[in-house]
């Protein structure tokens, strides 16, 4: 670790643990209010209500140290079980949620020893810090006021400018103590807060089954809205062109002995029809798995897909082998609609696609130059995306600043199924 890396590490993780230390302090009046909104529950409107607003504000405190944990590396997943549906804050029915979900009791139970450990801790950084600080300050102040400065010496015991000058080293000392202390201290904090603030294995794996219900039913759902939309194309598409087909041959049959010209023009007609079915027959099967992603793969028909932008587009790519089929395509329709998203809004000059694949994690990123400020909450088109990621256990994350550059990174867990030959 160098100089540098250590005085940043050790001057935030001291700035943390004073806010953690402040922030512990609320612990004990967030845990009275929420035992007497416990304790009023059964009475009707004023209880649940009250209740209600504590439970939001005890999870509000719980994601607020779990936030706090993810910016030393230790990242705490939040625990809850999802509401039911229909269930509207204060309804019995809400309040059946809260009550029986345990990381509700958990989060309780975190409070006070939560208060106790992390205003201690955080304390205990701060001062020894602090303390350091005061020590290597103390000879410049003497040097500069002379014997008018006393204040130090009710906290670092100084009577002359001897004292003053063996203080300095004295200080320096413990400031590098404090510093690297610090992280510690923080450390131990994040960790005691993840034994209650994490799900257990039994919440895990409700979530997880949760999360796969959920997933399950989208999958199931754009699965119907694909097959109508296939079979939507074929009936106004394909299939049209090839009844007016059949009709104008059955047509050219009628004139082929009384009007030759006539019947080969009809024939010609019927040759150009069949042609556009063709085309449409085509378009559909680019539209549920593109003949160059499956001759090409994801790289090569992501290198497709940038040629055909209107602006110009950098595709960075490492993929060592193909990825499974579904994977393949899922991150395909991703990049395709992202880059439509791009073209449609974005006002952009230039984009890059990067596709990594590293200890079994796919890392996906398209970004570019535009004016920047999509927002995930508003339009179809990026809530897609994370729908079909979603049925892999995969990520989306969007990073869109007013002025730009949008960045749409996607993670998925997946293997490569063959290497490159």
């Amino acid at each position: 670790m160098t100089p540098g890396h250590w005085l940043r590490t050790g001057l935030r993780a001291t700035t943390y643990s004073l806010f953690a230390a402040g922030l512990a302090l609320l612990n004990v009046p967030v845990l009275a209010l929420w035992l007497a909104g416990l304790v009023l529950c059964p009475l009707p409107v004023l209880g649940t209500d009250l209740l209600a607003v504590t439970t939001t504000v005890v999870r509000w405190r719980a994601d607020v140290e779990r936030r706090l944990a993810a910016r030393v590396g230790v990242p705490i997943p939040r625990p809850y079980l999802p509401a039911p549906d229909r269930a509207e804050m204060g309804s019995r029915r809400w309040l059946r949620w809260i009550i029986t979900d345990p990381a509700t009791w958990r989060d309780m139970a975190w409070l006070l020893p939560g208060a106790v450990i992390g205003a201690a801790l955080g304390l205990i950084a701060l001062a020894v810090t602090v303390y350091g600080v005061i020590g290597t300050g103390l000879l410049p102040l003497w040097l500069y006021l002379g014997d008018v400065w006393f204040g130090y010496g009710l906290i670092w015991p100084t009577s002359d400018l001897g004292e003053a000058w063996l203080a300095l080293p004295q200080g320096l000392v413990i400031l590098a103590v404090g510093l690297t202390v610090a992280p510690q201290l923080r450390a131990v904090d994040v960790r005691f807060a993840r034994l209650l603030l994490a799900p257990t294995a039994a919440a895990d794996l409700r979530l997880r089954v949760a999360h796969l219900t959920v997933t399950r039913a989208d999958a199931i759902d754009a699965q119907a809205a694909e097959l109508r939309r296939i079979e939507r194309d074929l009936h106004d598409g394909a299939q049209a062109r090839m009844v007016s087909v059949g009709m104008t041959i059955g047509l050219a049959e009628r004139l082929v002995r009384r009007d030759p010209a006539a019947a080969l023009k009809l024939l010609a007609e019927a040759r150009a029809s069949s042609t556009a079915a063709l085309v449409d027959l085509r378009h559909l099967v680019r539209g549920i798995h593109p003949p160059v992603l499956a001759e090409r793969g994801l790289e090569g028909a992501v290198r497709a897909l940038a040629l055909s932008l209107p602006v110009r587009a950098k595709v960075t790519s490492d993929l060592p082998g193909r990825l499974d089929t579904p994977v393949e395509s899922a991150v395909y329709f991703a990049v395709a609609e992202a880059l439509a998203n791009m073209g449609r809004h974005s006002h952009a000059r230039s984009a890059w696609v990067t596709i990594h694949h590293t200890e079994g994690v796919l890392l996906v990123e398209v970004g570019d130059d535009g004016v920047g400020g999509a927002d995930a909450g508003r339009g179809t088109g990026l809530d897609g995306i994370k729908r079909r990621l979603d049925a892999f256990d995969g990520t989306m994350a969007l990073s869109s600043p007013p002025g730009g550059p949008t960045v749409v990174t996607m993670e998925l867990p997946c293997a490569l199924s063959s290497p490159k030959t």
